[in-house]
Order: C-alpha cells, then structure tokens, then sequence
C-alpha cells in the first residue's frame, strides 16, 4: 500500500462513518485532515496526518486545560506539595497504562517546572502494513478513551472551570490560533486545531 493508496482509503472510511472532516495545508504531509470523533456534538478534534517519505499515519490531539482548573491546581501546590506531585503521577501512570503516546505541558517560569498542568496530548502512529479501516477506527478511540480519561479526573479534582481555556506557557511567544466553537471538547477543556501535535513534534520524524 503506497502513500496515495492510504490517502484514498482514509477519505473513504471518514466518509463511511460520517465524521466531519477539514482537510490542511502541510508541506509535510501527503495528507493532512482534521476530523471530529466520535461524530455527536462532544466529539474531539483529531489530526489525521500522512506525513511525506513515510510509511505511517500519524494520529494526535490537544487538549488545553480550562484557566478556573489551572487556577485550583496552583492553589493545591501551594497547600499539598505532595498531593500536587501524587496527583501528576497517577495522571502520568493513566496516559501510560493507555498504550498511547503522551506529552504534557506544565507552567513554568524559565526552566523551572512547578505546574499546573497547562495542557496534554495523546497521539499513535499505524503504519501502513497494519492500516485497515477496524485499525483505524480503534486508534481513534483509544485516544478519545485516554483523553476523556484524564479530562474526567481533571475535573472530578478541579471542578469544571470557568470555561476559558488558561495559558500555556511552552505557546506564549506565539499567536493563539482562533477556534471553531462547535468542535469544541466539554466545557472544561479547549482543543486547539493548529498545535495537535505539541511543540516541536514533527511527525515525520516519528521513531
């Protein structure tokens, strides 16, 4: 199966299951789409990315953590220290025990790194001898499962917000990309469209 041949069959499997679907401008990519999934109203926001001179399809997604949320998480630093450090690792063990590839970003001033946590991504590549459309699908949803996972025990622990996506710092020398409203996660959280895969990730260098 060659680069366009994956191409083709990811438009018609997004086409099959009725996602919505926004195609991307990538010098990069062969093909680079963003889709919503699951298809009801609280479904995420996905990068599906056929990244050139590889055999793989990369799929990602951000979620940037509600400010009332970051605001509850300095305040736990400041009042349990050690609560704070448990609560960020059991957060790490979730993403790991998920089987998906993970990155977190956390507040900083300079190099120091006391939190909270600002946003996160999951993210798996299917290379294009495993890719079937049951692959595909599944990756999807084990993504969406990791994330509203972590979005879920967010909130049980910081309430639901304020519902105004905080700083991140790691983004704070760049523009902030304007967001469709409609493609939105739950109230707590924000997906940003134009960083899914987190600074610096290029996934043409996917290992």
């Amino acid at each position: 199966m060659d680069g366009s041949e994956v191409v083709d069959n990811l438009k018609k499997w997004i086409g099959e299951e009725r996602l919505t679907v926004r195609s991307q401008p990538d010098k990069k990519a062969q093909a680079h789409f963003l889709i919503r999934y699951p298809s009801a109203g609280q479904g995420h926001m996905f990068a599906v990315i056929v990244p050139t001179n590889r055999d793989l399809v990369a799929i990602s997604s951000m979620t940037r953590v509600d400010e009332g949320q970051q605001n509850e998480m300095s305040q736990h630093m400041e009042e349990d220290k050690d609560g704070w450090d448990e609560w960020v690792h059991e957060s790490r063990l979730h993403l790991i025990r998920q089987g998906v590839d993970w990155g977190i970003h956390m507040g900083h001033d300079g190099k120091e790194k006391p939190g909270p946590l600002q946003a996160f991504n999951v993210s798996l590549p299917i290379w294009f001898d495993g890719l079937t459309k049951n692959e595909f699908m599944n990756t999807l949803r084990k993504l969406w499962l990791a994330k509203l996972g972590l979005i879920h025990e967010i909130k049980y622990s910081y309430g639901p917000g304020v519902g105004k996506p905080g700083p991140v710092d790691d983004w704070a020398k760049t523009t902030t990309p304007e967001h469709d409203g409609n493609m939105t996660d739950v109230q707590e959280i924000e997906i940003d469209e134009e960083r899914t895969f987190g600074s610096g990730f290029d996934p043409s260098e996917w290992a």
